[in-house]
């Protein structure tokens, strides 16, 4: 049994092992293990040379994974909170996200950006956001947030043998529970393809992350039946996955922890009525954060959607 942070863990593991032009750097990930102990025992397999502690540089940190992807390594970059990225949004959003196509395809950046992300550990204002649209609305950029130990491994080996920049979300939240046997042997989990964790015919709820354990427990508690449509990967997004639900249900709901405004909730909700506006019978709804900034710690558990939020949402869509 292992949690996400020992589920990544492996992976990294695992893909050092079999591919040498695979390193990792950061803030602490040496003989420190990172901050949340997600790398904790590569220093002491592979060396300083392959695990990288940087000085406290964000922008540093992304530009040195830039040019050693354009040398030919698979470099991993952790950034110790998603709050502290915009330091290096410059190198992420301008160069990395348009290396491919700004060199005519001379060049790519083979590399991934992993970083916690989400409310609910009580991190207060700068430990605890989900900017993950930002990520979504800039081409270039493969954006992954898993919401099991089982596929956080298996995206995270597929995002390292991949020749795109990968912005790696986790959860931190989940980094220590749930628990599910995780295989040690290799396996990968195709970026770019949803899941349906939890099948249903009355009505469709589209989550990822950490809300995705919130919604199945909504979904058990309510009498209607309800489909759990986890993205796992936010972009590229699998819209046929989320229109095939909606076809057979007529009923959405979006949940997630970022806020409302811009949110990937308003994306998935714009498509479904693009495509497939009369296959509804109740209007969409988005659950979300509010448009405040994120809140202090001692509200942190109201921020995102609650259990009790999703099924007052499920039973109103059932009344319409």
């Amino acid at each position: 049994m292992a949690n996400m942070a020992k589920a990544i863990n492996m992976a990294l593991h695992e893909e050092m092992e079999r591919d040498e032009r695979v390193v990792v750097l950061g803030e602490d990930v040496g003989k420190k293990g990172g901050v949340f102990l997600v790398t904790e025992g590569l220093y002491e397999r592979f060396g300083p040379e392959r695990v990288i502690d940087t000085p406290l540089n964000e922008g540093g940190i992304l530009g040195f994974a830039m040019g050693m992807a354009m040398a030919g390594l698979k470099p991993v970059a952790e950034i110790q909170f998603v709050d502290f990225i915009w330091l290096g949004a410059d190198e992420l959003l301008n160069h990395i996200a348009k290396l491919r196509y700004r060199s005519g395809g001379n060049y790519k950046a083979p590399l991934v950006v992993r970083t916690p992300v989400g409310s609910g550990t009580r991190g207060g204002l700068y430990h605890s956001q989900s900017p993950e649209a930002i990520f979504v609305h800039t081409p270039g950029l493969v954006v992954v947030m898993p919401s099991t130990p089982y596929n956080a491994k298996g995206l995270l080996k597929a995002a390292i043998r991949g020749d795109d920049p990968v912005v790696f979300l986790e959860p931190k939240i989940l980094y220590r529970a749930p628990r599910e046997e995780v295989p040690e042997g290799d396996y990968v989990v195709e970026i770019g393809k949803a899941r349906v964790a939890r099948e249903g015919d009355d009505v469709t709820l589209v989550t990822y992350g950490a809300v995705v354990h919130k919604a199945l427990e909504a979904a058990e508690r309510v009498k209607a039946s309800v489909e759990v449509v986890d993205l796992q990967t936010l972009n590229p997004l699998d819209f046929d996955t989320v229109l095939k639900s909606v076809s057979k249900t007529g009923r959405l709901i979006i949940a997630h922890d970022s806020p409302k405004t811009g949110g990937l909730g308003a994306e998935v909700a714009a498509l479904v009525a693009e495509k497939a506006l009369d296959r509804l019978t109740a209007p969409v709804i988005r659950l979300a954060g509010p448009d405040v900034p994120q809140s202090p710690i001692a509200h942190d558990a109201a921020y995102a959607p609650t259990v009790e939020r999703i099924i007052k949402a499920i039973e109103y869509v059932m009344r319409y």
